[in-house]
């Protein structure tokens, strides 16, 4: 990064700096740096996974030096004046046309990098200052505007001596930041305040000081800087808008809280979407009271995912509450549920459905049950025997004529129903389905004695050891065992 014409004058003096730099970071690897900065040398003693320390300053005279942390990387750093500008005057260097070589193009290019790296707002204003300092400016503070107004108050402040960041909070504190941006004294240092515009609004400003005058190339490269982080800053500010956008919907499509105790009922319910930022995903439960001595569950998969599917997925849950607090069965609960999926049209998505109605019984409990094409139920009895206990009828949104039964199914004291999506049953490796052969009714027959709880959780851990990678797929599991 150093010309070879500028190093001539200081490669002396340079090498005595950089074993001074050297001398002072611990016992191990390190990287030395040597950058043309317009009128400077800068020499730089990088070294990762560096403890913090407290270095001294050299005793060669630079113009500045300072520590940079950036996590555990630690750059020790100090600026040589060459001697070949030490006769400019200001106008003199401002009259310079600015250098864009490959070098400057590297860097903007590394910038751009890192701004795109990041969706969060909060994280922004700390990248653009890390890529400023030291590289353009001794310090940066970047202010974000709100439509509220409001006190300045910089979201980021970073200075390559971090022993002079509370002083420089308190003078950014004293004055009004121009959010027309222009250049300004602020101290010992000449201030550049680039403003922070994208899609026609001004978002906030960088303000860049350093001790002496900026060079005209400089304020070119701060405002392409600028221009990048401005449009960064307005990508993840509409990324977020829309990320608690969503989150709010998927909140919504959520079921509140499970019901309070149920006679004669123990009850547990899995459900994990797929992607690390969903909380609601193409399959859905629900479980709650439809009456003074009846209560009703459900378990659902909605063909497809995004918006389309989670407006079935809000349609199918508030009918089935809506129609079972209306005395409703659940044969005719699925009827009507099935033509308002159709009336939806082309918006419309089919989808599979355990729908059920669980009535205490002196015996047990006895549920009423529909299966809209959904992966089989089943039981599972103290004796450790397995079986299916609903037969699977139409899927729902798909066929207008299609007309439910509801079939019952006894729960004596001690039997388990286990109720799950394909998330589980189509749960793959290499090939091979966790549900080929039985499988989840071998692994229902290990949960002998155990609470609904543990027999969900068991089943949950199933199906994550299954096969390595994460799964691709929603999984819901609703278990309810007779006591």
């Amino acid at each position: 990064m150093l010309t070879a014409w500028a190093a001539v004058s200081v490669l002396t003096v340079a090498d005595r700096l950089v074993g001074e730099l050297a001398s002072q970071v611990v016992d191990l690897p390190f990287e030395v740096v040597w950058s043309h900065l317009g009128d400077g040398l800068r020499v730089e003693v990088r070294q990762n996974s560096a403890p913090a320390t407290s270095p001294s300053g050299p005793s060669i005279p630079v113009e500045e030096w300072g520590v940079t942390f950036a996590g555990q990387h630690r750059t020790h750093w100090a600026r040589l004046r060459l001697p070949e500008f030490a006769g400019r005057t200001v106008s003199e260097s401002s009259m310079e046309e600015p250098s864009r070589g490959p070098i400057w193009m590297g860097f903007l290019a590394d910038a751009s990098d890192l701004l795109a790296g990041t969706l969060n707002p909060d994280m922004v204003p700390a990248i653009i200052s890390q890529i400023v300092v030291p590289r353009l400016a001794t310090w940066c503070a970047v202010y974000t505007w709100t439509d509220g107004g409001g006190p300045q108050r910089p979201a980021y402040l970073w200075h390559t001596d971090e022993r002079r960041i509370d002083e420089l909070a308190e003078e950014l504190a004293a004055i009004q930041i121009p959010q027309a941006g222009g250049s300004m004294q602020l101290g010992d240092s000449q201030m550049l305040v680039i403003p922070l515009l994208a899609r026609g609004r001004v978002l906030g400003t960088m303000c860049l000081g350093r001790p002496d005058r900026f060079p005209e190339d400089i304020f070119q490269y701060a405002e392409d800087i600028g221009r990048r982080a401005a449009l960064a800053m307005d990508n993840a500010r509409l990324y977020a808008t829309q990320a608690a956008a969503n989150r709010a919907l998927q909140r919504s499509l959520l079921p509140p809280n499970e019901p309070g105790e149920i006679p004669g009922l123990d009850s547990a319910v899995v459900y994990e979407p797929a992607g690390e930022t969903n909380e609601v995903g193409g399959d859905f439960y629900d479980l709650f009271a439809a009456g003074d001595d009846s209560w009703r569950f459900a378990v659902g998969d909605v063909c497809g995912t995004g918006p389309e599917a989670a407006a079935v997925t809000g349609l199918a849950r508030h009918t089935l509450r809506l129609l079972s607090r209306e005395g409703y069965g659940v044969a005719a609960v699925l009827d009507r549920l099935n033509q308002a999926i159709l009336e939806e049209g082309e918006r419309a998505r089919f989808l599979t459905l355990l729908h059920g109605e669980i009535t205490p019984v002196p015996t047990g409990l006895d549920v009423w049950v529909v299966s809209a094409g959904h992966p089989e139920a089943l039981r599972l009895k103290p004796s450790g025997v397995v079986e299916t206990v609903v037969t699977s009828q139409s899927l729902l949104g798909v066929f207008p004529e299609a007309t439910f039964k509801a079939e019952l199914v006894h729960l004596d004291v001690g039997d388990v129903l286990l109720a799950v999506t394909d998330g589980v049953t189509e749960r793959r490796r290499n090939g091979h389905l966790l549900d080929d052969d039985g499988g989840l009714a071998k692994l229902l027959a290990e949960c002998v004695g155990l609470s609904a709880r543990a027999v969900a959780e068991r089943i949950r851990r199933a199906v994550q050891d299954f096969a390595p990678e994460p799964s691709a797929d929603d999984m819901a599991i609703v278990v309810l065992r007779a006591r």
